[in-house]
């Protein structure tokens, strides 16, 4: 074990690997220094590996090393596990070092600078990074009033919830934490080239430490046969996140937005340990946030948007629905008095809501809201994803959307809708075909 220093200063204990790898160069035989850090997220994520050279070898700058000695190979970026080992990374470094030797011998002039550039190299892979004194002095805020927030996964919707908390405003410090280590495949790269204010790029689970929210966006990029696969890996990717996300933020709240944000949220709950309340998923919140709008702003409705909600699950199956109303009078909105009238409102406006689509920027905005209604403590109704079981004769754990009462300490009250027959077999539906799959996971 030793002390690895990331770019952004934060430190971990890592398991290191050192050792030779054995290469022909024109038929002359070397054996090539490396440096293996495996990260915690191992295997999910691959190693960081370095050139280890001594004090009488120069590095080859090229298309596989950097002037520090960082190994870069196409293994390392198209890792995907069960598939990528170490044995098969040590191979391939075998077959693109003998193409390019990553390594030189020094004349004894150039040697002693040499020594120089390992001592810089080593504060980088031993610990003793500058950086890190200046990044223990950002931790300003230790109480319960700095307000940091943790993204995990740099994709589209990763890179879009960091955009629309910046705006918003609404988190002291976002902590991104790239889960790929390929920053040249991520949007991490441009995060980094244009940097925003109060935003870290980490590979390294400590640096969530405290958050307030942790937001979960990742899912399993590969080739896989079956929907039950594709599920299935995505659990397999959580086995890696979530017990250190645990750990690092006992007391923070999940938010999940991975998919599908059902089943991911109960498998969140069952691998954190958290109470449900602290379990959470995006599930309707953007879909039932444009219902109310269509209703109030496009459709002239004389009702109240903020009484209609989408619920259940997320995508096709999601239903409409309305909570009781403490400001109408039969006066005020006759028609919604008449179920029928109800009916004919909602299809319309689910007609509407059909042509809307879920992109990341979408998405992103709508987390954001959730966001600044959990940690500043609104006590907002949203819909989101949480544990149903008891609710219209179901069952079973599983989680779907309903009008939650949100706030610091996570979800509060559930606003159950009326108990229509038409909404509660539609809910149990949904909680029987999700059920049937959670089933099969391996968790």
């Amino acid at each position: 074990m030793n002390i690895y220093t990331f770019k952004d200063g934060s430190q971990k204990d890592l398991l290191n690997l050192s050792s030779t790898v054995p290469v022909k160069y024109h038929g002359t035989s070397y054996n090539i220094p490396v440096c293996l850090w495996i990260l915690d997220s191992h295997p999910f994520t691959p190693p960081i590996c370095f050139l280890k050279p001594t004090a009488n070898m120069g590095i080859s700058v090229g298309k596989h090393v950097d002037a520090r000695g960082r190994i870069y190979l196409p293994y390392l970026q198209n890792w995907t596990h069960p598939q990528s080992m170490i044995i098969g990374l040590l191979k391939e470094m075998t077959t693109k070092f003998e193409e390019e030797l990553p390594l030189y011998s020094l004349s004894s002039s150039d040697a002693a600078r040499q020594v120089e550039l390992l001592s810089y190299i080593a504060k980088f892979t031993e610990g003793k990074n500058d950086i890190q004194s200046k990044s223990k002095g950002d931790g300003k805020k230790s109480d319960g009033a700095f307000n940091k927030v943790t993204i995990i996964g740099a994709g589209d919707l990763g890179l879009a919830c960091i955009l629309a908390i910046s705006a918003k405003g609404v988190a002291d410090k976002v902590v991104v934490l790239d889960y790929s280590e390929s920053t040249m495949k991520g949007g991490t790269m441009d995060l980094e080239i244009f940097a925003l204010p109060n935003v870290e790029i980490s590979r390294d689970f400590s640096a969530t430490k405290d958050s307030k929210v942790v937001v979960l966006t990742v899912n399993y990029i590969g080739n896989a046969q079956s929907y039950l696969d594709v599920v299935q890996n995505n659990v397999d990717l959580f086995r890696g996140i979530i017990p250190s996300v645990a750990h690092y933020s006992q007391n923070c709240i999940l938010l999940v937005a991975s998919h599908p944000v059902e089943i991911m949220t109960y498998v969140s709950w069952k691998m954190s340990g958290f109470a449900k309340s602290r379990i959470i998923g995006i599930g309707c919140n953007l879909d039932s946030a444009r219902f109310q709008y269509i209703i109030t702003n496009l459709l002239k409705s004389q009702s109240t948007g903020k009484d209609t909600w989408i619920i259940g699950e997320q995508g096709e199956n999601k239903v409409p629905a309305w909570t009781a109303s403490n400001s109408g009078t039969s006066q005020q909105s006759e028609d919604l008095t008449n179920h029928n009238a109800q009916q004919l409102l909602a299809k319309r406006a689910m007609e509407v809501l059909k042509g809307k689509g879920q992109r990341s920027w979408s998405v992103g905005l709508s987390i954001a809201d959730l966001i600044d209604t959990i940690v500043n403590n609104k006590r907002k109704m949203h819909s989101i994803s949480t544990l149903v079981k008891g609710c219209y004769n179901i069952n079973c754990e599983v989680f779907l959307s309903m009008p939650c009462v949100l706030g610091i300490d996570g979800v509060t009250e559930v606003i159950k809708p009326p108990d229509e027959d038409t909404v509660a077999e539609k809910l149990q539906s949904s909680a029987a075909s999700i059920q049937d799959l959670q089933e099969q996971l391996k968790l």
